[in-house]
């Protein structure tokens, strides 16, 4: 089928080019109203013309035309036809000028290129638009679009219907908010208004889906809500980086996620510093199985470390992660079962693996049933810690770096107390050791394991309602793999003794997060799906922070990333408290560690409700 296909090709090329000659000639004396010369017919010159078929035949074979797939033909195709045409007639130009004699009048040879140019291009586009229509039958069941976004990410979506016309979209047009793009097109497609005659073109032309070039938060939350009243499917691209580098495909393009709902930019990595301090070491991750432990496997795998350690307690998840990264690296991987706590277990650990960096995931961090667990909070969060750091020191670890959370920043809860206290801990350690210890405070996780958004999707699939505990309660937010990546750039900058916090962006209402999923999930909420206050649990905060009083920040050399300056600590004195407290803990009394927590940290318990 392919050789008949370059054949029919070949002959068309042929007739073209000869036809070409002809209609040069005929239009050069047609136009002085006088007969054609039939000195130019003879057959002595039928050489000339065979050697010009031969000349530009072999010039479009040498350009690669006959092994293009012309159904995907596009402008580089078309400046390649330019191109092997205008050398095939270079010898005959050559010929016709340099030659003593009439074999083709000079004024006709720039018609016969121009008719040949428009002849073999013509039929390539005839390919095209024949291929295109022989597919568009076969697809009877096409969806009508809006592209909103008259841009050069438009216009790459565009040209990718238009390439794949079996993904069933119809353009029916673009809307921009620039009045100067009114009346205009894109490749025959209108601009037909502005995101504000939506409703208006959805009725007339029966849009079925909106698709966003080049979203932003605004514009989608904006779009959600108007495409969810008018029952429209609403799909973006998904990242700036596809855009920029010309890779929008139809098949890249999706649903609107939650996290595209955040005001949030991309985070751009300096991954040179982030490999300088990764590569060819072993690193251990505790809590591996973990939502963020397992995202940290995953991205330090890239960086090729000598070997990854993943430690938990949790023996299914360590499985599962192990399983999933001997599937796609060829680094050795250890899989470490062990509770923290156990210091015999831990130090068998280091003294087997000898990590040179570790990331400290492992942590119980349900504010909640912390609050119900107090012994359990301080022993896993305080003293697991300690166990980790202790031994970091002992076994020369180059860096530890740990994750906290913003509970801990003027805590109320028992679980963010934990973690300032771990944070109090790792900064008094630092100035004592020549491990670089440093602790990074980011805010809710969006998908982690245990947070709000899983908790509304499985209320969601329930019929409802979505459980609120304050209409004005507030979080930050980030996605799994930014917070992960974050933390490992922090973990390039630290020198030691620092507490780095994430730029979370703007904080986000739960109420409004609720809302949000709701409409996502194809339901209108407070009709189809209730929403319902249940009044704040104990520990929580109607809103969260970033530094506690007294703290002040400055800004490091990466993006999004700042530190935290704070008072050094007198280590003696913090573990002499933190011996009162490990008593405190050994009688497993909950209220009596809430009574320490009150003395020791400033503010403990006093911001609750606020």
């Amino acid at each position: 089928m392919r050789t008949f296909y370059k054949s029919l090709l070949l002959l068309s090329d042929t007739l073209s080019v000869l036809f070409a000659f002809y209609l040069g000639i005929f239009i050069r004396f047609r136009l002085e109203s006088s007969s054609l010369p039939l000195r130019y017919f003879d057959d002595h010159l039928y050489w000339f013309y065979a050697a010009s078929v031969l000349s530009c035949l072999t010039a479009f074979y040498l350009a690669g035309l006959y092994r293009k797939v012309w159904r995907y033909a596009g402008m580089y195709d078309v400046l390649g036809v330019f191109t092997a045409v205008s050398v095939g007639f270079v010898p005959v130009v050559l010929v016709v000028f340099g030659l003593k004699g009439s074999i083709y009048p000079r004024s006709a040879i720039f018609t016969a290129w121009f008719v040949a140019l428009l002849l073999v291009g013509g039929v390539r586009l005839l390919l095209r638009l024949f291929s295109e229509q022989t597919i568009l039958a076969r697809c009877p069941s096409r969806k009508p679009v809006l592209i909103i976004g008259a841009n050069d990410a438009g216009e790459m979506i565009l040209r990718e219907m238009r390439r794949h016309p079996m993904m069933g979209y119809i353009p029916i047009g673009f809307l921009d908010e620039d009045p100067q793009k009114r009346k205009t097109s894109i490749h025959g497609v209108p601009i037909l208004g502005k995101k504000e005659d939506l409703p208006r073109l959805a009725a007339e032309r029966a849009i079925q889906e909106i698709i966003i070039a080049q979203p932003s938060p605004p514009l989608i939350r904006e779009l959600v809500e108007v495409c969810e009243k008018l029952k429209i499917t609403l799909k973006v691209v998904p990242s700036i980086s596809e855009i920029i580098g010309g890779r929008i495909s139809i098949g890249h393009l999706r649903k609107v996620e939650i996290e595209d709902l955040l005001d949030r930019e991309p985070v751009r990595l300096d991954t040179d510093r982030m490999a300088a301090y990764l590569e060819g070491k072993t690193v251990l991750i505790t809590g591996a199985g973990g939502s963020i432990g397992s995202e940290i496997c995953r991205q330090v795998a890239r960086f090729k470390p000598a070997a990854l350690v993943l430690m938990g307690h949790g023996e299914n998840s360590i499985y599962e992660i192990g399983i999933e990264l001997r599937a796609k690296t060829v680094l050795p991987i250890r899989s470490f079962i062990g509770d923290m706590r156990d210091r015999g277990r831990m130090e068998h650990l280091f003294r087997t693996t000898r990590p040179q960096v570790v990331f400290h995931c492992a942590a119980h961090k349900h504010v909640p049933l912390m609050e119900e667990n107090a012994v359990e909070a301080i022993s896993t969060n305080v003293f697991g810690t300690r166990n980790l750091a202790e031994l970091s020191d002992q076994y020369a670890v180059e860096r530890f770096i740990f994750l906290s959370t913003d509970k801990s920043v003027n805590p109320v809860s028992v679980m963010g107390a934990s973690k300032r206290l771990a944070e109090m801990l790792l900064v008094g350690m630092a100035g004592h050791s020549k491990t670089r210890f440093m602790a990074v405070r980011f805010g809710n996780v969006l998908d982690s394991r245990g947070s709000v958004i899983p908790t509304f999707r499985r209320q969601i699939a329930l019929g409802g309602p979505v459980t609120v505990t304050h209409p004005e309660m507030t979080r930050y937010f980030m996605t799994i793999p930014e917070a992960v990546a974050l933390v490992i750039q922090a973990g390039a900058t630290g020198e030691g003794g620092e507490v780095f916090i994430l730029e979370m962006g703007r904080p986000v209402k739960i109420i409004d997060l609720a809302r949000n999923i709701i409409r996502l999930s194809g339901f209108e909420p407070d009709k189809d799906i209730p929403i319902k206050i249940l009044g704040m649990r104990p520990g929580e905060k109607i809103s969260e922070e970033l530094i506690n009083t007294g703290e002040r920040t400055q800004p490091t050399e990466f993006e999004k990333i700042v530190k935290v300056c704070t008072e050094p600590l007198d280590l003696e004195a913090l573990k002499s408290r933190f011996a009162d407290l490990e008593k405190t803990v050994s009688r497993n009394d909950d209220e009596a560690v809430r009574r320490f927590l009150a003395e020791t940290i400033p503010g403990y318990g006093s911001a609750a409700g606020k």
